[in-house]
């Protein structure tokens, strides 16, 4: 390709943007982070059909956003969400018309009014290159203001929507991640890693050169250069009960023909901006698929996930005086979080942890019935299987401040995905391994003996 054209084609579309907002009296006289000018633009970007000028218009107002404060972004976004906002009497006019004569033409009429006006300013500022990463960003700040700007929920609605279809796997790029990868991409690597800390080049190294080790990504091409999500899979002959040994500086590598299973030990979204937009699923489809035709041996693939929301589940239930904690266990509980993070030497645990903890899994619900868990319903929903605790896990302060250092193992039975995923989805049932069916059993024994024993008393 000459590239030296194709900067020039790009500089002429942009220069045509330049010359549409100098017509506007919003060109280079005007102050480039000055917001009240930027509606006035986004309005001539909804109005204009020409195809250069378009592209140079949302190169133009994207700059003008990056360049403004913080609060005035937020404001910008406000407008996006209620100014450009779907007009009711044209949705009740129109659905009269189609409810009085319904045929494809008065269809096509109401599609048009019931979509608000920003979904199309969101897809016109996508016309030009390098604004799919500037609204990646752009959603970032909306995420950030949204709790204390409701009004903005609307517009985020919107993005997700757009953002759906923009990134949706048929656009997405599995690449695996080694040593000589780029080094700019190896320096994302480390800094989006959001499970497991990487400490420095060492140990990044660590992760992805021994032979019995891997790490995969997803990109897109309109973000080049950034990785989406990833994760970092160790080979084993066996399912790991701790983060440790798979971390520790100095362990022998395993020759990848000895490996029986396939631990996914850290998946981590890299873009804010992509929140609530699914890509995990794939992920772990795709690199399943990748390890298999490399390594057909592999007959177990399982994960060695944290449990984020524990800690904080515990404490909620502890204060409201939770049904799904004994009186016994609130108070044994209270001494454990009384202690702090002894990474070298944690302190034990209580004899009713691994029950509260399988009952945190199995029995609790947020307000609208969803596991509490948000790992757990990763990977429960993609039709993965809770299969085993593991208790003092993870020694590192993180683990301890979430969840007391314990772990858990899913399994992706592959044969069995598609019915988990339907079981979790349909019911929100937890599917467990007899081990963990178990522990559900032996925690309704105890109640059932707590509840004999008050009844005497």
């Amino acid at each position: 390709m000459n590239i030296g054209f194709l900067q020039d084609l790009l500089s002429s579309v942009a220069e045509q943007g330049r010359h549409l907002a100098d017509r506007l009296g919003l060109g280079a006289g005007a102050a480039r982070a000055d917001a009240s000018a930027l509606p006035t633009l986004i309005r001539a970007l909804l109005s204009t059909r020409g195809e250069a000028s378009g592209v140079g218009l949302a190169r133009e107002i994207m700059g003008r956003y990056r360049d403004l404060p913080a609060d005035e972004r937020i404001a910008l976004l406000q407008v996006l969400a209620t100014k450009f906002a779907d007009d009711p009497d044209a949705i009740r006019k129109a659905f009269a018309t189609y409810d009085a004569d319904p045929n494809a033409e008065t269809h096509h009429a109401l599609l048009q009014v019931v979509e608000p006006p920003r979904q199309e300013v969101l897809r016109r500022l996508n016309l030009a290159p390098g604004n799919t990463h500037a609204l990646v960003r752009m959603r970032e700040d909306l995420l950030d203001a949204m709790g204390s700007v409701p009004e903005l929920a609307a517009l985020d609605r919107d993005f997700v929507h757009l953002f759906s279809s923009w990134f949706n796997r048929g656009f997405l790029v599995l690449r695996r991640i080694d040593w000589s990868s780029p080094a700019h991409i190896l320096e994302k690597i480390i800094r989006y890693e959001a499970v497991h800390a990487i400490e420095s080049w060492d140990d990044l190294r660590r992760r992805i050169e021994p032979v019995d080790r891997r790490c995969f990504a997803f990109f897109h091409p309109a973000l080049v250069d950034e990785p989406l999500i990833f994760v970092e899979v160790a080979l084993t002959r066996d399912k790991p009960a701790a983060i440790d040994p798979i971390l520790a500086e100095g362990r022998a590598p395993l020759p990848p023909g000895e490996a029986q299973a396939a631990v996914f030990y850290s998946i981590s979204n890299c873009q804010k901006g992509l929140a609530g937009i699914s890509f995990g699923n794939f992920l772990i489809k795709q690199v399943v698929d990748e390890l298999r035709r490399e390594l057909p041996q592999l007959d177990t693939f399982v994960t060695l996930s944290p449990v984020p929301g524990f800690r904080r589940w515990l404490d909620e239930a502890r204060s409201t005086e939770s049904p799904l904690l004994s009186e016994e266990e609130r108070q044994a509980m209270a001494s454990l979080s009384d202690l702090q993070s002894e990474t070298a030497s944690l302190p034990s645990l209580p004899s009713c942890f691994e029950a509260i903890l399988a009952r945190y899994f199995v029995e609790a619900r947020t307000g609208r019935g969803r596991i509490v868990d948000p790992v757990a319903r990763f990977h429960l929903g993609n039709g993965a299987r809770l299969d085993r605790l593991n208790l003092l896990a993870d020694r590192s302060a993180k683990g301890w401040r979430e969840s007391y250092g314990a772990m858990v193992n899913y399994l992706y039975d592959l044969g069995a995905i598609e019915e988990n995923h339907e079981r979790f989805a349909t019911h929100q049932e937890v599917v467990a391994s007899p081990a963990m069916l178990k522990a559900a059993k032996s925690i309704q024994a105890s109640r059932d003996v707590a509840v004999a024993r008050s009844a005497k008393r």
